[in-house]
């Protein structure tokens, strides 16, 4: 591998590198196991915009710092007033991903977690370790998931399956998400690097032209048959779902049972 040289921009909540032709988008806040604050969904759409930028790269890994990918939004800043600008924001995000030329390669371990699942959602491979575990906790937050996450979630599980999963607000793990189609593999945690180091070898000696052509195409087809830009505004339900006092409650619950579990 290429010796890594910095990547685009000067980040503070991610850490950007490249590799050659392959380039790491690393989510870099392992104390709050990487939960996504505005600043880090706005440096990410930043260095997915960035990315086009640079030709000589084929594909994009991301991943998260620690000991899990992605702990979903940072509910340290549902207490306040979450401006229109903030509520679109991981949709913006996650359309940034979504629409990068290069090929990304998810790499998921420990949890994932609400928007860390609409990130891996808008990637386009993923895999993950055995110990993986997914939760989509929005409907127990009083909001409904948004970012286009349920679009995203449709074209790829199907609509009965992403009722279920974020309505019922279970817990899911690895093996189930490979199972339903949302992962592409799973892998012992000891051997996770292993396997994504030879999946992205693996794309990367594939003609780019081809390469990316073939991401466009699929991805073309993909949003003519689910269109991830969403018929309901998803800033408009996270207003409401805010606003709303059964959700804010509910809320307050979730949010007391997760500092007891801290604290504990």
């Amino acid at each position: 591998m290429a010796t890594p040289t910095t990547g685009p921009g000067s980040y503070d909540t991610i850490s950007v590198e490249l590799h050659g032709s392959v380039a790491t988008l690393e989510l870099a806040r392992p104390s709050s196991l990487n939960a996504l604050s505005s600043t880090m969904l706005a440096e990410i759409e930043d260095a997915a915009i960035r990315m086009d930028d640079l030709p000589e790269v084929k594909v994009v890994v991301v991943r998260g710092q620690g000991t899990s990918f992605c702990a979903g939004a940072d509910v340290s800043g549902f207490g306040g007033q979450v401006s229109r600008r903030d509520r679109d924001q991981g949709w913006r995000t996650a359309r940034a991903l979504e629409q990068m030329s290069a090929v990304s390669v998810v790499r998921i371990h420990g949890w994932c977690v609400g928007g860390g699942v609409v990130l891996a959602s808008a990637c386009d491979l993923r895999v993950a370790s055995t110990d993986s575990r997914f939760l989509i906790p929005e409907v127990d937050l009083g909001i409904p998931l948004a970012w286009g996450g349920i679009p995203r979630l449709v074209r790829e599980l199907g609509p009965a399956r992403t009722k279920e999963l974020v309505m019922t607000c279970r817990p899911f793990d690895a093996a189930e998400a490979c199972s339903m189609g949302f992962v592409n593999q799973v892998i012992d945690p000891g051997e996770l690097d292993r396997a994504v180091d030879d999946l992205v070898a693996t794309l990367v000696d594939k003609p780019k032209f081809a390469l990316l052509a073939t991401k466009a195409h699929t991805n073309a087809v993909a949003e003519a048959m689910v269109h991830t830009g969403g018929s309901w505004g998803d800033a408009e339900g996270l207003w409401a779902g805010f606003a709303d006092e059964e959700g804010a409650e509910a809320r307050r619950r979730y949010l007391e049972r997760l500092a007891q579990r801290r604290s504990t």
